[in-house]
C-alpha cells in the first residue's frame, strides 16, 4: 500500500465530459494499490450538499445574486475540505474531485465578473493555501458542451446561463491553464472517449508517474 495520499481535480465546463473520466483516474489509481475517495464540487459531504441544492435550484420568487453565489460556493468548499479530503489525504487515499477552486476563477470570476482579487481573500479565508497535486482540465468548444448538457435533460440554475457566460468560463480557465502548466494539464475533450481516457491516463503517468 502506497504511503500518501494525492489530490486530484478535473475541471471544464458543462458537457467538457470531466465527470466521465473520474473513474478512469479512480482506476488508475487503485491498479497502483490506493484507496480512492471520489466526490464533487459544491457538495460531497451531507452539509455541502445542501448548499449545492441552493446553489443549483432555481428559486421563482428571489435570485441568487453573484456575491452570495461565491460565498456559498467557498462555504460548501471549506466543509468539504476539512470534513473529507484532508482526513482522507492523511490516511494514505486518493482523493478525486469532479470540480474544485480552479472553477471557481472561471464561473465566479471570468463569468460572473468578480474581481480575482476578492476571489482570492475569500479564498484564503475558507481554505488557505490547500491546493490540489494536480488539475485535469477537459476542453471543447461552448457548442459542442452545450449540446450535451441538452442531451442530459433540464437544465439547473447555473446551467441556464447564455452562450456569452460559457464563453467566459472556457477563456477562464484556457488562460489559467496555459499560464500554470505544472498545476494544470488541458487535455482535448472533442476526442472519441477512449481517446480522452488514454490522455488522462498518460496525463497521470507522465506527471505523478515517479511519486506512485
Amino acid at each position: 500500500m502506497a504511503q500518501r495520499g494525492f489530490f486530484i481535480t478535473l475541471e471544464g465546463g458543462e458537457g467538457s465530459g470531466k465527470s466521465t473520466q473520474v473513474p478512469v483516474v479512480a482506476d488508475f489509481f487503485r491498479q497502483r494499490g490506493y484507496d480512492v475517495v471520489c466526490t464533487r464540487e459544491p457538495g460531497g459531504t451531507k452539509l455541502a450538499e445542501q448548499i449545492r441544492s441552493v446553489l443549483l435550484t432555481k428559486d421563482p420568487d428571489e435570485d441568487l445574486c453573484d456575491k452570495s453565489e461565491l460565498l456559498l460556493m467557498y462555504a460548501a468548499r471549506a466543509q468539504l475540505v476539512e470534513t473529507l479530503i484532508k482526513p482522507s489525504l492523511a490516511q494514505g487515499k486518493v482523493v478525486i474531485s469532479d470540480r474544485f477552486d480552479l472553477s471557481t476563477l472561471a464561473y465566479q470570476g471570468a463569468g460572473r465578473g468578480i474581481p480575482l482579487a476578492e476571489i482570492a481573500a475569500l479564498r484564503q479565508v475558507a481554505i488557505g493555501d490547500f491546493a490540489p497535486d494536480l488539475t485535469l482540465l477537459l476542453d471543447v468548444p461552448v457548442e459542442v458542451g452545450m449540446a450535451r448538457m441538452r442531451a442530459r435533460g433540464k437544465a439547473d440554475r447555473i446551467e441556464q446561463a447564455g452562450t456569452a457566460f460559457f464563453e467566459r468560463i472556457r477563456t477562464g480557465f484556457r488562460e489559467y491553464a496555459l499560464s500554470h502548466p505544472d498545476e494544470v494539464a488541458l487535455i482535448d475533450g472533442t476526442q472519441e472517449l477512449a481517446q480522452v481516457s488514454a490522455a488522462v491516463t498518460q496525463v497521470l503517468t507522465e506527471r505523478l508517474g515517479a511519486q506512485l
